[in-house]
């Protein structure tokens, strides 16, 4: 059983007579104890995709249609109060910007408190007990210390620790981390990879770890999907995606990383630009831009198809 299944996805934002497909019949599935990268560019529906399953989509966007399949219920058929139950408890969600998402005149241990007292009906005291040992779970050494300071005094990386206590404080089944490295250095994003990997083989949760640096994904989780203007392209094992990715998009976004047959100088972009939500192209989103591109691609949006157990690829070479 899947901990997280997640069926034909669809939210769109409504403005000045538009329609803007934001995340456009999105397919996935996550097992429980399972590292799921979504990978992709800016403004290809990550995140969009990971507020929808929370149900945080504000207007003039709004979740259209789809299943969101979390422990078995449909998290889209809950009422509100439903789930707020489940954020922030049995989900939780690491946020892109740390600095934004923490707010900066509380103490970082009261507002770790503040979720374990809200969700498991703890006392002040217990919950400042609780929270003092996820932050030594999450890395602190001085946690006491620590647990008294503000935002502005701690780094960015420390910043973003304190995020992912927040986010497990209530021991959640699925986590969400929303870009949870942009902006850190090289060693300061190594720890932060280290520890939700350390977090997840300690406590056998799941996670969606949204990002568009590839070489991250590379190391860490187990399989990954690409997203492009809204669209699943490909869904496959960590290690095949970096052996012989499927969709020609995927290789193109390889290439312009790794280069080509292994040749680490000769770095390939992809030609033309990701289209606006309002202007995307008929048939398959990706065909302008493609070098395999055949008549039927310019005329219909081929089918999400698995070519292997495990392997899905949305693309009519296949």
């Amino acid at each position: 059983m899947q901990l997280l299944d997640v069926t034909e996805l669809n939210t769109s934002f409504f403005t000045d007579g538009n329609v803007l497909r934001a995340v456009n019949s999105v397919s996935f599935s996550i097992p429980k104890g399972e590292i799921f990268g979504l990978v992709g560019e800016s403004g290809c529906g990550k995140t969009m995709t990971a507020l929808s399953i929370m149900r945080l989509v504000q207007p003039p966007g709004r979740i259209v249609n789809g299943q969101v399949i979390f422990e078995g219920k449909d998290l889209l058929l809950l009422s509100e109060r439903e789930m707020e139950e489940v954020r922030g408890n049995r989900i939780g969600m690491i946020f892109q910007e740390p600095m934004s998402a923490l707010n900066p005149v509380f103490r970082v241990g009261d507002q770790i408190s503040e979720a374990i007292i809200i969700h498991k009906k703890a006392g002040k005291k217990e919950a400042k007990e609780s929270a003092i040992e996820l932050l030594r779970q999450v890395g602190f050494d001085d946690p006491g210390k620590r647990y008294a300071q503000y935002p502005h005094q701690l780094s960015g990386g420390q910043r973003q620790r304190i995020l992912i206590g927040i986010a497990i404080s209530c021991g959640p089944s699925l986590v969400i981390a929303d870009e949870p490295t942009t902006a850190l250095d090289v060693a300061t994003e190594s720890q932060i990879i280290n520890l939700l990997q350390g977090l997840v083989d300690s406590s056998g949760m799941s996670m969606i770890f949204i990002t568009h640096n590839l070489n991250i994904m590379r190391k860490f989780g187990r399989r990954i999907g690409i997203m492009y203007a809204g669209r699943m392209l490909e869904q496959n094992f960590v290690d095949a995606f970096f052996k012989e990715p499927l969709h020609p998009y995927s290789k193109g976004l390889l290439s312009s990383i790794y280069g080509l047959m292994g040749d680490q100088k000769r770095l390939t972009a992809i030609p033309g630009s990701v289209p606006r939500l309002a202007e995307l192209p008929g048939g398959c989103t990706f065909h302008p831009r493609c070098p395999y591109v055949m008549p039927a691609c310019r005329e219909e949006e081929p089918v999400m198809k698995e070519i292997g157990k495990g392997q899905w690829v949305r693309c009519y070479l296949y």
